[in-house]
């Protein structure tokens, strides 16, 4: 059961109107600290780039958040067929994942 009634706090979220749309991103660079994950969410478009997004958080919080994408993939696949993983970019090219 979960807690609610008078214990219960409602967090009112801001969303900046600037990111109602979303942002593209087609490579991310993840490194790490002992305190914590730095995720680069870039858009490369040739011969540029840039950060569209970082995102730092906790390795505890990282933990949680690789299961919820994990449990949420899970659910994609079952509600709309299986995926395959994208190939590696070409060597010349290098857009994509990658972790430091």
């Amino acid at each position: 059961m979960t807690q609610q009634g008078k214990d219960a706090r409602e967090i009112k979220i801001e969303f900046p109107s600037g990111l109602k749309g979303g942002v593209y991103c087609n490579l991310l660079q993840i490194s790490h600290t002992k305190e914590e994950f730095i995720m680069d969410f870039m858009m490369i478009t040739p011969p540029i780039g840039a950060v569209v997004s970082r995102v730092i958080m906790s390795p505890g919080h990282m933990k949680r958040t690789v299961s919820a994408l994990k449990s949420n993939l899970e659910k994609y696949e079952k509600n709309y067929g299986a995926l395959k993983e994208a190939p590696e970019p070409a060597e010349e090219r290098k857009i994509g994942f990658k972790t430091t």
